[in-house]
């Protein structure tokens, strides 16, 4: 009985919503025609065709129920009924609307043109009840996104002739929402100050107005997640866990209380290490040299993870090419270590079928395809593909990508599946900067990280200070002859009339450069250089300046290097690690001039007392040797602000006074030809949010420049002299840019040298 009622029910609620009463009451049928009525905007035709009923042949009730589906699926229409009369079909529709303009009322923070990006509802389309809904939502959500999670979107629609209509999005933006405390439960280890800095979103502080991280957005807090849980796991803490996060609206509705509650487990260091072959022609502790893992250490799942993709390299570099390394974890509570074992393995034998790239549009092929070090037949290793993966994403041409693993044709074959996404590589930036070395300044800078969609960087640039203009030409191809040789070309020219010296400056550079990797940290760069410079308008000079205006135009052609090694682990937030560049430059490839320039730097940097405390040392020198004419003062050395801490720029080294006096007006800083720095410092927080940006320092440079080649009676300090001065720093985070703040006491100087007790850097761009 219960099966029967059913039966009937379903037939009524298809009979009323479909047909009219009376109508189509045989199982099967046959219609001579089928017409359509109510439609003003589509021809009979088009909608006949949307039902795929066919005159003549025989229609059941099943294929007028997907006729049905067909005709409303389209999104076209409010009403539709079917209607036999006779042998006759009759469909009747009633159209929707078609939007004849679409306006947004009460939007301050979002100009119209942005809002009509966000909705699928367009001018002299047809107005669909769920793609209006759908707008709704999407409005929504980026007022969300914008902190005004009370804002109100209502649309409203203008009934206008021939089944037209104005759409009215009338907004109430309501005022910002922003989260005013991140705040955590459950550790023990860090501070919530540490934590929060962890996070991508923040805090409201200050900047409140400019910064868009104070933000609740889902999103984020999905990366706050992750982020956080590699901080603590890379850390020693492998059984961390975030327990929930609650985001609490307060009473007066004007801000979020984040919290999360954390379990943060043990820490953990690493036991023993073992290697383990179950290959038998494979002897694994031949392997043990590559890991740089040892016992005792903090245990790190990136780490571990580094050391399998060394470990895998160089099986592969022996011939081993489908050996993999699995790593097994051994928790021992009792002293709270991990003990880990590498288990080379055999891997499946597959082999690279081919491999597809779609989605790039701007962007030629060669550009994805050759990140890849392995090509079509090869044999499939999972980590070179991650890799390849890591440095598409590198490239900055591509607001996202997804590397997959396909099956190929056969079992033993796999298709590398690329999708790209491509965002916009060009940029036009002006910006201002101030520096109490060079003053205010502007900038004017356009580049193209993708152009012509091969991936080439293309720049100029214009920087103009108060007495300071720069031109700057630049291209740079990554990978020349489609390998990991990098290709550029630098053209600039310079013009300097510096308040700050008595004699004006003019110079060309033409400089191409070819750059390589030489191992995993390090590369090498060989570059020629074509410089034709001048010094000129000598105002109260000494002799030595003097004789080096009156040489004229000065054309240098130089050939030399540039090795670079850096071990740190993050370049732009740098970690624990340690950097060297050496270069040097041979003057005397035609040109006026002979000579070789070495300068040389090294940086070691070390994060203690739980990453707050960063400590720095940095040594720079250099030598400048003339072997035919002699150096000018655009060619030497000079310790500014940047180098020594402490004092003026031309305020340390050589100098000519006359009669041994220095004034004003008779004080030529004259620069060396040798120079050394030793620089110390430490970095440590304030105590103040880190939504504030605020951090403090000590430093203490020692420093010396000397040696010229030629001199007079009235040269003082050319045999040099040790200086060293002390200070503390403010660092300032800002949205404008990073400023930092030196104050600076001399504790040893000359008697002519030039001190200062401040120095503010500021970098701006907007």
């Amino acid at each position: 009985m219960a099966k029967f009622l059913s039966i009937i029910l379903v037939g009524l609620f298809f009979k009323i919503l479909v047909f009219e009463p009376s109508t189509l009451i045989a199982e099967n049928l046959s219609f001579s025609s089928i017409s359509v009525e109510g439609n003003k905007r589509l021809s009979d035709e088009a909608i006949v065709n949307y039902s795929r009923l066919v005159t003549g042949s025989i229609i059941s009730s099943e294929d007028l129920n997907d006729a049905y589906r067909k005709i409303v699926s389209t999104g076209l229409f409010k009403n539709v009924s079917f209607k036999q009369s006779n042998q006759k079909l009759v469909i009747s529709v009633t159209e929707y609307p078609t939007v004849n303009e679409i306006s947004f009322e009460g939007n301050k923070k979002f100009t119209d043109e942005k809002l009509s990006s966000f909705i699928e509802t367009k001018s002299r389309f047809v107005l669909a009840p769920n793609t209006l809904e759908n707008d709704v939502a999407e409005l929504q959500k980026v007022y969300k996104n914008s902190g005004r999670i009370l804002a109100r979107i209502q649309p409203k629609t203008i009934n206008l002739s021939d089944n037209r209509v104005n759409v009215v999005f009338e907004i109430y933006e309501g005022s910002v929402v922003e989260i005013e405390t991140i705040n955590f439960v459950g550790n023990r280890t860090f501070s919530d100050r540490k934590l929060r800095g962890v996070l991508r979103t923040k805090q409201a502080s200050v900047f409140r107005k400019i910064i868009q991280k104070d933000n609740l957005i889902d999103e984020r807090i999905s990366l706050d997640k992750k982020l956080l849980t590699e901080f603590y796991k890379n850390r020693g803490f492998a059984d961390f866990r975030i327990n929930n996060v609650n985001a609490e609206l307060s009473e007066e509705r004007d801000g979020f209380f984040i919290t999360y509650n954390i379990t943060e487990g043990p820490q953990f260091s690493l036991g023993k290490i073992d290697f383990i072959s179950a290959v038998k022609e494979l002897n694994a502790s031949n392997f043990t040299s590559f890991s740089n893992l040892k016992s005792g250490e903090v245990y790190s799942p990136t780490d571990v993870k580094s050391n399998i993709s060394k470990l895998e390299e160089n099986l592969q570099a022996v011939g081993f090419e489908f050996i993999r390394v699995r790593p097994t974890v051994i928790r021992n509570m009792s002293n709270l270590t991990i003990d880990l074992k590498f288990v080379f393995e055999q891997s499946d034998k597959l082999f690279i079928e081919r491999i597809d790239i779609s989605g790039n549009t701007a962007t030629l092929d060669r550009v994805v395809r050759r990140q890849f070090f392995i090509v079509e037949g090869d044999p499939f290793n999972s980590r070179e593909i991650k890799a390849a993966a890591d440095r598409i994403r590198s490239l900055g041409l591509f607001s996202d990508s997804f590397v997959k693993v396909l099956p190929g044709s056969r079992e033993s074959l796999v298709v590398i599946d690329v999708k790209v996404i491509e965002k916009p590589t060009g940029s036009l930036t002006f910006g201002a900067g101030y520096s109490s070395e060079a003053g205010l300044g502007g900038l004017i800078e356009y580049g193209e990280k993708n152009f012509l969609g091969r991936g080439q960087a293309l720049s100029f640039a214009i920087n103009t200070g108060k007495d300071d203009q720069l031109y700057e030409l630049s291209f740079y191809e990554p990978m020349f002859l489609r390998n990991d040789l990098g290709l550029g070309i630098n053209l600039s020219a310079k013009d300097t009339q510096r308040q700050n010296a008595a004699y004006d400056t003019d110079s060309l550079n033409f400089g191409p450069y070819i750059v390589f990797p030489v191992g995993e940290k390090s590369n090498l760069k060989f570059q020629y250089s074509l410089e034709k410079t001048n010094l000129s308008n000598p105002g109260d000079v000494g002799s030595i300046i003097l004789n080096e205006v009156n040489e004229g135009s000065i054309t240098s052609s130089s050939m030399g290097y540039v090795f670079s090694y850096d071990s740190r682990v993050f370049k732009n937030n740098s970690q624990n690690g340690f950097a060297f560049k050496l270069g040097q430059q041979f003057t005397g490839l035609g040109g006026d001039k002979t000579a070789f320039k070495t300068t040389m730097k090294a940086a070691a940097q070390s994060n203690t007392f739980k990453n707050d405390l960063k400590l720095s040392a940095e040594f720079e020198a250099g030598i400048l040797t003339y072997t035919e004419g002699n150096s000018r003062v655009i060619d030497r050395f000079f310790l500014n602000s940047r180098k020594m801490r402490g004092f003026e720029p031309g305020g340390v080294g050589p100098r000519e006074c006359l009669n041994g006096e220095c004034g004003v007006s008779n004080n030529d800083a004259l620069g060396g030809e040798n120079f050394a720095v030793v620089r110390f410092e430490a970095e440590f927080p304030l105590g103040l949010p880190d939504e504030y940006g605020l951090t403090g320092g000590l430093f203490y440079d020692v420093g010396n420049l000397w040696s010229l080649r030629k001199i007079n009676n009235d040269v003082l300090y050319e045999d040099g002299a040790w200086r060293q001065s002390i200070g503390a720093s403010l660092f300032w985070r800002t949205p404008i840019g990073p400023l930092r703040f030196n104050f600076s006491d001399v504790l040893k100087k000359e008697v002519f040298d030039r001190d200062e007790s401040f120095d503010l850097t500021i970098s701006t761009r907007f």
